[in-house]
């Protein structure tokens, strides 16, 4: 284990599944990541591997067939995922998200249907709430779901699908504004469809259309897609938790998860371009000695490596307070704002350490440069981070005045 980013704190059985993670991800991650990302292939391979690990099922309750783990366990191993290559810990985030809304939110037949399932990664989750022309405003989503006999029809284009043809399942935020007459806060009109599919591109099912993958600069291997519903009949049992106009709480509450996940991407990013850069500035000599030895270099592994350790320990933080049981948005907001915008930094830095050869595909930093963008924009941009850090605040700190 690096010196870097410990957890104090951690039981034994916390600290052997990092240890297997950590493993897993230098001997079947590691090696492979670089060329699979410049082929913009599915890591099938890495994929069945944390399957086997039972990673799948890792905060899925045990009755389910999970292992029941905390937020902070899952946290720290998509740390560790990310390290190794960013889209993987992309892959199994999302499953996640729809699991814990299941979770939290389903009503018992969802949960039985569902979760045993996600738990193996025989059924793998998506989700779906931003739009073509909205990109974080979800409350101007214009999906809609009309009620017709005893199910829905679903209509309309979703964005940014994150898994969006592996996926089998696809937790998708729609309006709908039964019971809701026109005037109320749009936020009440919102309803969460569980939406089963085949995996794969094209009509998915019968209304239901995953046009292809979106060419990215970054984030490959895993697919990013479009979503498009005309006339998708979903019955009304698959309403999550049953009952229409909670779909934006519950998304909500999912994306607090997914903040701090994004959070630990970026811990575990930052952590592999500071590996890469001090190990770079050892072996690279310059005036006769290695660079790491000129003081403009160890300023910065000085403050790359601040940085990691600062991010690391507030992702840590929001972790545990929505373990507790406690509201985290702000401490999600904050660790995910800071741990993006130090990630960024820290590969820059890395980059810079490497000179030329970090502009080369031969070297690993140069994958890591294009990912690292997409933790700027991921669960919301640093900008709406900002506002939720800011409404908050105030709301903690009102004048007496």
């Amino acid at each position: 284990m690096s010196r870097l980013a410990q957890t104090a704190g951690l039981t034994d059985v916390q600290q052997e599944i990092l240890s297997t993670v950590r493993d897993f991800v230098d001997k079947e991650i590691l090696p492979v990541a670089t060329e699979l990302e410049h082929r913009d292939e599915y890591p099938q391979q890495i994929v069945d591997g944390l399957k086997e690990l039972g990673l799948f099922g890792l905060m899925i309750p045990e009755e389910y067939g999970g292992l029941g783990e905390s937020l902070l366990t899952y946290a720290l191993c998509v740390e560790e995922i990310a390290r190794g290559w960013m889209s993987v810990s992309g892959i199994i985030n999302t499953h996640f998200i729809v699991a814990y809304m299941l979770k939290q939110h389903g009503t018992q037949e969802q949960k039985d249907h569902f979760l045993p399932r996600m738990a193996l990664g025989e059924v793998r989750g998506a989700f779906s709430m931003s739009e073509p022309g909205l990109g974080s405003d979800v409350s101007a989503i214009t999906s809609k779901a009309v009620k017709d006999g005893d199910s829905y029809l679903l209509n309309g284009q979703k964005m940014w699908l994150t898994n969006g043809g592996s996926s089998t399942l696809v937790a998708v935020l729609t309006r709908s504004d039964e019971g809701h007459p026109e005037g109320s806060a749009p936020h009440k009109s919102m309803t969460t469809f569980l939406v089963e599919k085949e995996p794969g591109f094209g009509e998915v099912r019968p209304g239901l259309t995953i046009p292809g993958k979106i060419d990215k600069m970054g984030y490959k291997g895993v697919d990013t897609t479009e979503l498009i519903m005309d006339d998708l009949r979903i019955p009304a049992n698959r309403v999550l938790g049953g009952e229409t106009g909670r779909g934006f709480y519950q998304m909500m509450d999912g994306v607090e998860v997914g903040r701090v996940n994004v959070a630990a991407r970026g811990c575990g990013v930052a952590q592999r371009a500071f590996e890469l850069g001090v190990d770079y500035a050892q072996q690279r000599h310059t005036f006769g000695k290695p660079i790491a030895q000129h003081q403009a270099i160890q300023f910065k592994l000085a403050e790359m490596a601040t940085k990691v350790e600062a991010a690391h320990a507030m992702m840590v933080n929001a972790a545990r307070k929505k373990d507790s049981g406690e509201r985290n948005d702000l401490e999600a907001g904050m660790a995910k704002y800071l741990a993006s915008e130090y990630c960024k930094e820290v590969v820059e830095d890395a980059f810079r350490i490497h000179g030329g050869y970090g502009f080369s595909k031969e070297y690993e930093i140069e994958r890591l440069y294009r990912e690292a963008p997409m933790l700027l924009i991921g669960e919301g941009t640093a900008e709406i981070q900002k506002m939720i850090i800011g409404r908050r605040l105030l709301e903690e700190y009102r004048s007496q005045g």
